[in-house]
């Protein structure tokens, strides 16, 4: 599968140069092949020295709160859940592809808005119905 780069949108790619790849041994199912062969891949992408990534990107990258992301700004991504070394790359740069395409949207800036005088009554309505509530379960009966 060394396709010469990974291809984000049609204007954005990550040649192959820029990734890293290491196979281990993987837990779970595999039989006696789990003790035999490397089939799990760790990927390595260094984000904040990559050329390739724009600047804007970059940034909204980096300042994910992702665990996979150290603080030298490279993402560490690892693919056991397929039993074959080939399935599990092609996992890693799926998921690698779908990190990257969601720092390329900016997101939207929250405008700030004030609750409307019908919401603000409705919320005093429900407020004061449920002290009602609580005020009536803390009187004593009559029968008592």
């Amino acid at each position: 599968m060394g396709s010469g780069a990974l291809e984000i949108t049609q204007t954005l790619a990550i040649p192959e140069t820029e990734l890293i790849e290491r196979f281990v041994r993987a837990a779970g199912p595999g039989g006696q092949n789990v003790n035999k062969v490397s089939t799990a891949v760790e990927l390595r992408f260094d984000i904040a020295q990559s050329p390739s990534l724009p600047e804007a990107v970059r940034e909204r990258l980096l300042a994910k709160r992702d665990r996979r992301l150290t603080d030298e700004g490279v993402l560490i991504i690892a693919a056991q859940r397929f039993r074959t070394q080939d399935r599990n790359r092609q996992d890693a740069r799926e998921r690698l592809a779908s990190f990257i395409a969601g720092g390329l949207a900016a997101p939207k800036p929250r405008i700030a808005t004030r609750p409307s005088r019908a919401a603000k009554a409705r919320r005093l309505d429900a407020k004061n119905q449920r002290s009602q509530i609580k005020r009536g379960r803390s009187q004593k009966s009559h029968w008592e």
